[in-house]
């Protein structure tokens, strides 16, 4: 049995631990395994290596992903690379595969399953808005480096009597922003799911510092929408880095806190700044909880090999790990809820 594994999309804190338990198990099984670089690029180009024992030696605390990462589109419109996959996928003589990313990535995964191929997926993403899985690895550790943040700027904005803006990660789900928010004792926290106006922002910070408070910490995602004044658009847009798409069709997002921070201090007087944090969250070692989790999924990864459980994802769903069908992670995103955020709203102001 040969088997390969690939890592698509953003890198994460957490991805060796997958391979890592991928691999192990997969020796254990009697089992060759292709490591194939850069995401679906690699299935492409039939550019890999031998995963044994020492490829993978020392590679749990660290950071990042061993195999390389990209966007790849394998079913980008107008191209036929899917095509050129499956056939490389004969090729190379592998039996199944393992393909850890997140919607982007697992939505190639499930096209490939319904076009023949023998895949598993790896829910990975630091937004925690794949479906069908309570957690995705990579989202603790991502939580944890915001919170550390926001404890940090607490002290400098507390010096200063400053407001601070600070950006987290978020395209269309808030889970970043809403959970450092929380552990970080965000003033405010502004989520893609609740479109959000100015005024009412300003407002709360208003009372607060009429309260007697000379400082605020205000969090927000970078998908976070601002609801336009006079309600013509209520969803907001987007505020975007650059125009152009990448293979998947996304934009790239960033600046909202910029422009945040600014209406802040034109509309209240008060001195405001903003402090963007993004690949900051992406990068570093993995906390105990993803390095576990990322384990535990590989190690299942290879296991629904063994069981040839195919068009499946390995899922955590309260302390078990399962599969779950690969239409059901990508169908639809997890996004924050009423309820959770209702939570949240308790410390506002």
């Amino acid at each position: 049995m040969r088997i390969g594994i690939l890592t698509g999309g953003g890198d994460c804190p957490g991805l060796n631990a997958v391979i890592r338990g991928a691999v192990r198990k997969s020796l254990l099984l009697g089992y060759e395994v292709y490591g194939l670089r850069n995401g679906w690029k690699g299935l492409l180009e039939k550019d890999y290596y031998i995963l044994d024992h020492k490829a993978i030696s020392g590679i749990l605390h660290r950071g990042g992903t061993i195999l390389g990462s990209s966007r790849t589109n394998l079913y980008q419109e107008g191209k036929n690379y899917y095509a050129e996959a499956i056939q490389n996928y004969k090729e190379l003589g592998l039996d199944a595969l393992i393909a850890i990313g997140g919607e982007d990535t697992l939505g190639v995964a499930a096209k490939l399953y319904k076009d023949g191929l023998n895949i598993i997926g790896v829910p990975k993403t630091i937004d925690n808005d794949l479906n069908a899985t309570d957690y995705t690895f990579g989202f603790d550790t991502a939580v944890n480096i915001a919170t550390e943040a926001i404890d940090r700027l607490h002290t400098t904005a507390e010096s200063h009597n400053r407001v601070i803006v600070v950006e987290v990660m978020g395209r269309h789900a808030g889970w970043i922003a809403l959970h450092s928010g929380l552990a970080g004792g965000a003033d405010i926290t502004l989520i893609p799911e609740k479109p959000f106006k100015l005024d009412e922002v300003c407002n709360v910070l208003i009372k607060r510092h009429g309260r007697g408070k000379s400082f605020s910490i205000v969090v927000i995602a970078e998908g976070a929408k601002i609801h336009t004044e006079d309600g013509t658009d209520k969803d907001g847009s987007f505020i975007l880095q650059k125009l152009e798409k990448d293979a998947f069709g996304h934009v790239s997002l960033g600046g909202i806190g910029n422009i945040v921070s600014d209406e802040i201090e034109r509309r209240t007087g008060y001195e405001t700044r903003a402090v963007v944090l993004g690949h900051i969250q992406r990068g570093g070692t993995p906390t105990a909880f993803d390095r576990v989790l990322g384990s535990r999924f590989g190690v299942k990864a290879a296991e629904l090999i063994e069981k040839e459980e195919f068009g499946k994802m390995t899922s955590l769903q309260g302390s078990h790990i399962v599969s779950v069908s690969l239409d059901d992670a990508v169908g639809t995103l997890k996004t924050v809820d009423d309820e959770i955020y209702k939570t949240a709203e308790t410390f506002f102001g």
